[in-house]
């Protein structure tokens, strides 16, 4: 682990034990948080075309959805996925998550066009870019994660992520053979609770930017608070309860990623690591890592509740075979979903010099 010192501009150390309480009202997340750079994927299809619904950027402001995103009576921002529901094509995993758009309302842009998106420094084009760098705050509190699993020993069961940043998946990119484009994620936030524990822990991956049939892609876990995903002790008073508020920002800044946790009575845990080589963020090389890291990728930050408890049985380590029904009231009463409350989120671009 290494110490840094350049400072997250607007981070505060907050006190998280105790949240100003609101009184309950009819606004939507939009009038409470700044959302012009976001959109939602949602567990739901209410169009009916059999894809997964997502609310763009210019709805977003005006929209949410009384079950899986909206605002409580403390005017946090709700994101609840049960297990079972629509998901996108990609996963096996539901999620009510924000998307970065760095476009804003501006469609002439494409989701996945360089102006939508941002680049390291090191990237051949950066200048191109919506923006080189970038920076992602959260304040929240995990209310709740999936209380069965099928495979309970598996890395993702009772587990949701909060945060991340991921690369574009880019069949150009892939094409050109160099070893980018495969839509990896250079870090996933996770908070994992198993039944019966009082509490959780709170840790983070980088995953191996390699081909998706590479036998040596693989998400790697740091500690933050308690365990990571190997162990599956108790972490006691290490850990992070439900309803307890913490902390993370994630600053991209040139080639190098910065991440900072805070929360009330634990050591803050700072990170960082060069996104554009081989070197893990214990400064030793991974011989089995990219050996240019992220650099020719493009990215976006993810934030809300990325379901990491599978409905879908299998042999690999990701599919955990959750129970979910798809009634949500049911699943809900059974305990079949996960849900993470922001008190504060914002986003932020880094301008090209």
């Amino acid at each position: 682990m290494k110490r840094f010192t350049k400072p997250f501009s607007g981070l505060a150390a907050l006190a998280m034990t105790m949240m100003p309480a609101y009184a309950a009202s009819d606004m939507v997340p939009g009038e409470k948080f700044a959302l012009q750079q976001w959109k939602i994927t949602l567990p739901i299809d209410q169009d009916g075309n059999g894809k997964v619904d997502e609310v763009d950027t210019s709805y977003l402001k005006n929209y949410q959805h009384e079950d899986f995103f909206y605002l409580d009576e403390q005017q946090h921002m709700v994101f609840v996925a049960p297990n079972k529901g629509l998901t996108t094509q990609a996963s096996s995993n539901t999620r009510s998550e924000l998307r970065q758009m760095i476009r804003g309302y501006n469609t002439k842009i494409g989701t996945k066009d360089r102006g939508n998106n941002f680049a390291l420094k090191a990237h051949r084009r950066a200048k191109k870019f919506g923006s080189v760098g970038g920076q992602l705050q959260a304040v929240l509190k995990v209310d709740h994660v999936a209380l069965n699993a099928g495979h309970p020993d598996k890395k993702p069961a009772y587990s949701v992520v909060v945060g991340q940043i991921h690369a574009g998946k880019d069949q150009d990119l892939i094409d050109k053979g160099d070893g980018f484009g495969w839509g990896n994620e250079p870090i996933k936030i996770y908070y994992k609770k198993l039944p019966g524990h009082e509490k959780g822990s709170v840790f983070w991956t980088y995953e191996r930017n390699l081909a998706k049939d590479d036998p040596n892609r693989t998400d790697i876990a740091f500690p933050v608070w308690g365990n990571t995903w190997e162990n599956l002790d108790d972490p006691g008073k290490e850990g992070i309860a439900l309803g307890e508020y913490f902390s993370y920002a994630i600053l991209v800044h040139e080639n190098t990623m910065y991440v900072k946790f805070i929360a009330q009575d634990h050591p803050e845990v700072v990170y960082q690591v060069d996104l554009s080589n081989n070197i893990d963020p214990n400064g030793k090389e991974d011989k089995l890592d990219n050996p240019k890291g992220y650099s020719q990728d493009w990215f976006y930050f993810k934030a809300g509740a990325y379901n990491q408890c599978s409905t879908k049985n299998d042999t690999l380590y990701w599919y955990t075979a959750c129970p979910g029904t798809g009634n949500w009231q049911e699943d809900k009463a059974n305990g079949d979903y996960t849900q993470v409350s922001f008190a504060q989120l914002t986003v932020k671009n880094i301008k090209k010099k």
